[in-house]
């Protein structure tokens, strides 16, 4: 059990501590975790569907057939169903505020189905199956759900400007990728050469691991730039006094509105407040 389950809650602890904005409740995390459990149960449904249609479809090749397979049966049903759960649970939360926040809800629930996956799988196959996923599958997980919650922020955010049709587009990437790269994961692990296999999780594991790096640097409020009454207290205003009609000097004066309650400005010529 230790070895099946430690392997994720270290990669969650490492995502978890990057997230240094505005940590996530504890409460919400383990909902997205529990959430990868029934994103688990799911994706096996749509899989065993999956494999019985693909049993009707005459392929040239079994290497084709490998390929369609692990990306429309296997990758799309497992990043779509773990989509499903995370975008149930966190889209509308007043806690997703923050541009790392779609990286920690994504791997927390692609970990969590990786969590169940790997418990089954390892009580399966024994100690050295434990090992090996230990350096595969998990980081693999974590790695597939670190590209979907960049896209899932960047869709987070233009639906807070307004803009839906964008919106709409990412969240359709947040789904594409991850599938694409989790497809070509597994077909490489059909390949008779494993070396393919060693370089493409090396490659992946790196590019996730400097994404997630990056983000968390970069982390900064999201700002619902389309909604009214956001604050622009601090903003700085250009105001130009009017001395009225025989004033032959303008003054630009350059201060933060909330300096100017009474949005009285003082004419410099003549002492008084306009």
């Amino acid at each position: 059990m230790i070895a099946a389950v430690l392997p994720a809650v270290l990669i969650l602890i490492y995502v978890f501590v990057k997230d240094r904005t505005e940590r996530e409740p504890a409460g919400l995390l383990i909902s997205l975790v529990l959430l990868g459990f029934v994103a688990t149960v799911f994706a096996v449904i749509a899989e065993t569907i999956g494999e019985i249609i693909f049993s009707f479809i005459p392929f040239s090749s079994e290497d084709r057939e490998n390929f369609w397979k692990y990306l429309l049966v296997v990758g799309l049903s497992e990043e779509f169903f773990k989509y499903i759960c995370m975008r149930f649970r966190t889209w509308n939360n007043k806690n997703f505020n923050c541009s790392f926040d779609g990286v920690v809800y994504a791997v927390f629930v692609s970990l969590g189905f990786a969590l169940l996956e790997n418990i089954l799988y390892v009580f399966n196959g024994g100690l050295s199956t434990a090992i090996i996923r230990a350096f595969t599958a998990i980081p693999g997980h974590a790695a597939f759900g670190v590209f979907m919650g960049v896209f899932y922020t960047v869709a987070k955010r233009f639906k807070m400007q307004g803009n839906l049709v964008a919106a709409s587009a990412f969240e359709t990437v947040a789904v594409a990728i991850p599938t694409l790269i989790h497809g070509i994961y597994d077909y490489s692990t059909t390949l008779q050469t494993i070396w393919l296999f060693i370089f493409f999780i090396i490659a992946l594991f790196i590019v996730a691991f400097i994404m997630i790096r990056h983000m968390s640097k970069q982390d900064a409020i999201l700002h619902d730039e389309g909604a009214e009454g956001v604050p622009n207290e601090d903003i700085p205003v250009i105001q130009v006094p009017n001395d009225g009609p025989t004033s032959s000097v303008g003054h630009v004066i350059i201060e933060p509105t909330k300096h100017d309650p009474t949005k009285k400005l003082t004419n410099y010529r003549t002492g008084s407040n306009k």
